[in-house]
């Protein structure tokens, strides 16, 4: 069976509004680290941008506020140190690099999200722009 469940809570804090968190990190490295299908992989990815609200300025295919994730792909993939690199710009956000509108830092996102969110956002490069196996 090849399903992934998500899960969420409701995490609410007296005074502040309530976020809908992907929980456990934990759940979502060990599917890394004992080797989640493609299909998987995709899925925590997606639901990752989804539940930390990526998507209110991105899509996978085109421009919105912010670049299409596949665009921030084809730039980014097979350069050396590229995963960190993104997943640096996620939690600390940053400007003029696609435009006149800064991407805000996001502290909410844990390293291991940003991580999980730059592998993912990585994946979606075209074939001709990742680096080719042996």
């Amino acid at each position: 069976m090849s399903e992934i469940i998500l899960l969420s809570v409701f995490n609410s804090v007296p005074g502040r509004f309530g976020r809908w968190l992907l929980v456990p990190s934990a759940f979502i490295l060990s599917m890394a680290m004992f080797g989640a299908s493609p299909a998987n992989a995709q899925a925590i990815g997606l639901g990752l941008a989804q539940a930390n609200s990526c998507v209110a300025c991105h899509t996978i295919e085109k421009k919105r506020v912010g670049p299409a994730f596949k665009a921030i792909a084809d730039r980014f993939a097979g350069k050396p140190g590229a995963q960190d690199y993104l997943a640096q710009s996620i939690r600390s956000g940053g400007g003029n690099r696609w435009g006149a509108v800064p991407m805000p830092a996001q502290p909410q996102v844990t390293e291991e999200e940003a991580q999980a969110l730059a592998a993912w956002i990585l994946s979606l490069a075209d074939n001709e722009s990742k680096p080719s196996s042996p």
